[in-house]
């Protein structure tokens, strides 16, 4: 599919599909899907995109295509919606594409790259930069269809039962935190695990990891992770921007009428533009309520960053030598980063540090 058919059948809101679509969608056959989500209900934020999605794929069909939305675990436990999709055990899922790095360490790009865009970056890339139709051919192999599907914004960088004042003290600690950041974290001395959203409470509270990121303020509050672990790091340098993802099995994309996937494509364009609009609204107030609990805050000590820093870039050098399908998307995302980088210096950057600093 074209960047430019794709972002005309994919707009924001009604106005972008033609009453002639509209009417023929209303008309369709009866299409019933099932959607396996990799999170809890609830995380209302991140649940809900999905929920959302099938809300107003119903509305847009006259009620013809509807989805029924299956939490984490329900179906399928929450880090195996991509095999669920792809094997036909579902038709749908939402989920984070960094979670299957196991199988090809490339599926992080369609989420977070450690260093990487921030939200609105990863927009751009993937509406208007080609990061979609990479992301696309990669899946491909996969037989699944990928559409974005929420954004956090730049997450916190997680929660630790004792404070970390400098590289060392990362030696041996064991941590919740997927895709490449693991990687990079493991490289550092951190003995790293993937858990799904559900599980990383118990493990924090019976002490079988030390540390757990999740994403922010809102759902980390909803998470109780302050009652276990009071130390609360940021920024997440591993998540600028990470991306959420619907996922389609192909064959099943491709018995839909042509109306039923316009109508699919403005659902889930409305969900990832929504998660991210109400992350930013719900983040502020619900940091207050942790500090006010007795979270305490800490930025990432310096070392931390510089160390991180330098082993995320031998990672991409490395993996890229190795790893044809990571190379490929690898070259045109770090140009595009670089290109974002630099534009944002210029008005971004210079804005929000004056801004943010002494506006009251």
């Amino acid at each position: 599919m074209q960047r430019r058919t794709f972002m005309k059948s994919a707009g924001i809101g009604l106005a972008a599909v033609s009453p002639a679509v509209l009417a023929q969608a209303g008309n369709g056959p009866e299409v019933k899907w099932r959607l396996a989500s990799s999170f809890p209900k609830s995380l209302d934020t991140i649940y809900g995109a999905a929920e959302q999605l099938a809300k107003r794929v119903a509305q847009l069909t006259n009620n013809k295509f509807q989805i029924r939305v299956f939490a984490g675990g329900e179906l399928v436990p929450g880090l195996q919606v991509l095999d669920a999709v792809s094997q036909g055990t579902v038709e749908c899922g939402h989920s984070a594409g960094y979670y299957y790095v196991g199988k090809n360490k490339a599926f992080a790009f369609d989420t977070a790259m450690p260093f990487g865009l921030s939200a609105r970056q990863q927009n751009a890339w993937l509406y208007y930069g080609g990061g979609l139709e990479l992301l696309r051919d990669f899946y491909k192999g996969y037989g699944v269809v990928n559409f974005p599907g929420g954004n956090t914004g730049t997450q916190m960088g997680g929660w630790f039962r004792k404070e970390i004042r400098s590289l060392a003290d990362l030696k041996g600690l064991k941590m919740r935190i997927p895709g490449v950041a693991g990687e990079i974290m493991s490289r550092l001395g951190v003995v790293t695990q993937n858990l799904a959203g559900s599980d990383i409470y118990p493990a924090l509270e019976r002490g079988t990891i030390d540390a757990a990121e999740w994403v922010g303020p809102y759902d980390d509050e909803k998470l109780g992770f302050y009652k276990v672990a009071k130390h609360y790091y940021y920024p997440g340098w591993w998540e600028g921007g990470p991306t959420l993802s619907f996922l389609v099995n192909s064959k099943e994309w491709d018995k839909l009428p042509a109306a039923y996937k316009a109508a699919y494509e403005v659902a889930t364009a409305e969900a990832n533009l929504h998660m991210l609009a109400e992350y930013d609204a719900k983040n502020p107030a619900a940091l207050g309520r942790l500090i006010r609990a007795g979270a305490k805050l800490h930025p990432y000590p310096k070392d931390i960053m510089t160390a991180a820093l330098k082993e995320t870039n031998k990672f991409y050098a490395e993996e890229a030598a190795k790893n044809p399908a990571f190379k490929k998307i690898h070259e045109p995302w770090s140009r595009f980063r670089n290109d974002q980088f630099q534009w944002f210096r210029v008005a971004e950057l210079s804005y929000a540090n004056f801004t943010f600093n002494n506006v009251k």
